[in-house]
């Protein structure tokens, strides 16, 4: 097929749809390795959840202090602490949906030995809604208790998502709650596990964490289709206006049949 039957695609109008084309095309290309990254990414945060959750239990004090924040790579980890409820300073974390049942998670400081408190969320009750305060929460051990749970991180929420008001949260933060409680707390949480003595009833443990791979890599091979459709497509229509039969103009010395007379 000569070069010349394609001189067409030097006008403007064919110019600007090739640029068109490969700029969708190099966006749907980034797009899609962003998502293989969060993949990737997914991936390597999964095998540190599952090698946390195996470890061995740790003190408390050997992973969660009053002055930093956990390292990222021990979330998810068990530690042990030791100390007593403060039922008085007991929070609820609202809009706690479980398999589509309103609820709110109850979150209770333990006070331990050295003085300072740790929010251990103690799981989840139902509600007649998401958004209701006054619930009547069950109480917690009384007198010194022992408290197995996996580190959390705070929530990266502020304003009034984080701040206690009426005895709720929307998120939980330790950095928040702090100002609102006579003694320090340590930066992060409690996710709780298990606790001696136990006490009936008691609010639904925690879901385990979510180790499954998710959608990013079927919205990588997605994005990268996406982009080969948009070269696909001005291929195609290049062709097509190639294979479109054109009429040559009438020569000077021969009729034009098409001409009235």
């Amino acid at each position: 097929m000569p070069a010349r039957d394609f001189r067409f695609l030097l006008s403007r109008r064919w110019l600007g749809l090739l640029l068109a084309c490969v700029v969708v095309g190099f966006a749907c290309y980034e797009l899609g390795r962003w998502q293989f990254h969060r993949y990737d990414e997914r991936h390597v945060s999964n095998e540190t959840i599952r090698s946390n959750q195996q470890a061995p239990v740790a003190p408390l004090d050997s992973l969660m202090s009053t002055t930093a924040a956990p390292d990222d790579s021990d979330e998810w980890r068990r530690v042990e602490a030791r100390g007593s409820y403060d039922a008085d300073h007991q929070l609820v974390v609202t809009y706690r949906t479980r398999q589509g049942a309103p609820g709110v998670d109850v979150l209770t400081p333990l006070v331990t030995d050295s003085g300072a408190a740790v929010m251990v969320d103690r799981g989840w009750i139902a509600t007649a809604g998401n958004g209701n305060t006054e619930v009547d929460a069950p109480d917690p051990p009384s007198g010194p208790v022992t408290v197995t749970g996996w580190v959390r991180m705070d929530s990266d929420d502020s304003g009034n998502r984080v701040d206690p008001s009426e005895g709720a949260v929307r998120s939980i933060s330790s950095a928040a709650i702090d100002p609102t409680v006579p003694y320090d707390l340590y930066v992060g949480f409690l996710d709780l596990r298990e606790e001696q003595p136990t006490v009936d009833p008691s609010p639904k443990l925690a879901d385990p964490p979510d180790l499954g791979a998710g959608p990013s890599f079927f919205y990588g091979i997605q994005w990268w289709f996406f982009g080969l459709g948009a070269l696909g497509f001005f291929v195609y229509f290049a062709y097509a206006e190639r294979r479109q039969p054109r009429t040559a103009p009438a020569r000077p010395d021969q009729p034009d049949h098409n001409a009235r007379v």
